[in-house]
């Protein structure tokens, strides 16, 4: 059931997102060769809770980091490590806010020094699905033309997308409905309407589209040891049509 969510409920999680989003912002200016994984994720960790929220992954189904860091070839839900980042690295970090009951949740990718002509397109293509997928994100249409027009987009660049981890609503959840695939027909599924509150996370890879877990059970890789990459936004639908809360400055 899609829990439509009151004016009220939309406040809270702006005030989560604009945490989350100035997180992102933060981490522009400190990414780098050197940094480890675990620093990042100790970062992530003291600007949430500084700023009075919690930062809802840790603890979340086990999980036991504030932030996901996924580097290189790993798709999603990277452990934090002692891995220092190098020279030509990519990296995703995601994290999620916990404000007062409601949630916002944001990805975003970064690359570590200078990095390969592959992996600056696959960044820029994978940026621009997320947008195109917001752009289908308009009261009246479908959720499944979001995913329709990301895989229309990135397939038409010569690349892939994941099919194993997908958008999801959010709220007083992380997790809720609906399921927002970012592949696969238009015109399917639920309307898009007021008080709707959910994610777009394309995760976008050079090869196949194909992914395995590490024995950790969390940590998602490209099943052909191709890069690859993911963005991701929290949007509420309101009177005045979409809203990215977690945009950044």
């Amino acid at each position: 059931m899609i829990v439509l969510k009151s004016r009220h409920e939309i406040g809270l999680m702006k005030e989560a997102g604009k945490v989350v989003a100035g997180c992102h912002e933060a981490l522009r200016e400190i990414i780098r060769p050197g940094l480890t994984t675990l620093e990042i994720d100790q970062f992530v960790e003291s600007f949430i809770t500084k700023h009075g929220m919690e930062p809802a992954q840790k603890g979340y189904r086990g999980y036991p980091f504030a932030a996901c860091t996924s580097v290189n070839d790993v798709v999603c839900h990277g452990f934090p490590s002692e891995y220092a980042l190098q020279e030509g690295d990519i990296i995703t970090v995601d994290m999620v806010a916990l404000h007062k009951g409601m949630h916002a949740d944001s990805a975003w990718s970064y690359a570590v020094g200078e990095i390969s002509d592959e992996a600056r397109r696959l960044m820029e293509v994978t940026e621009r699905a997320l947008y195109i997928g917001i752009e289908a994100a308009v009261p009246g249409n479908q959720i499944s033309d979001i995913g329709h027009a990301i895989q229309t987009y990135v397939e038409s660049q010569g690349f892939s997308v994941v099919r194993d981890f997908i958008g999801h609503g959010i709220g007083r959840q992380m997790h809720e409905s609906p399921e927002v695939l970012h592949f696969g027909p238009p015109h399917r599924g639920p309307r898009i309407r007021k008080g709707m509150a959910f994610t777009i996370e394309p995760m976008v890879n050079v090869g196949s589209y194909e992914c395995k877990v590490d024995d950790d059970g969390w940590t998602a890789r490209t099943a052909d040891g191709s890069l690859s990459i993911q963005y991701e936004h929290t949007l509420v639908i309101t009177d005045d049509g979409v809203e990215i809360i977690t945009q950044q400055s």
